[in-house]
């Protein structure tokens, strides 16, 4: 079984933090394809051992990606 889940990348100094907010796992990586590669596994390693009320209890909640609009001084 798949799960759609989401991944944000965030540039951090010289490589990149990746978070998957659905199940608030992370992992980070020297570029995006390594960081989401390692997310993948880190989230896939998450489901494998995390008791299903743990699982079911993170994927309870809401993630919604949008944009904001601020004022800028």
């Amino acid at each position: 079984m798949t799960k759609s889940l989401t991944a944000l990348l965030t540039r951090e100094g010289d490589g990149f933090v990746a978070l998957c907010p659905e199940v608030d796992v992370a992992s980070q990586g020297d570029t995006v394809e390594e960081a989401k590669s390692n997310l993948r596994e880190a989230v896939e390693l998450f489901f494998e051992c995390a008791s299903e009320s743990e699982v079911n209890q993170r994927l309870s909640s809401e993630s919604f990606v949008t944009s904001l609009e601020v004022r800028v001084a």
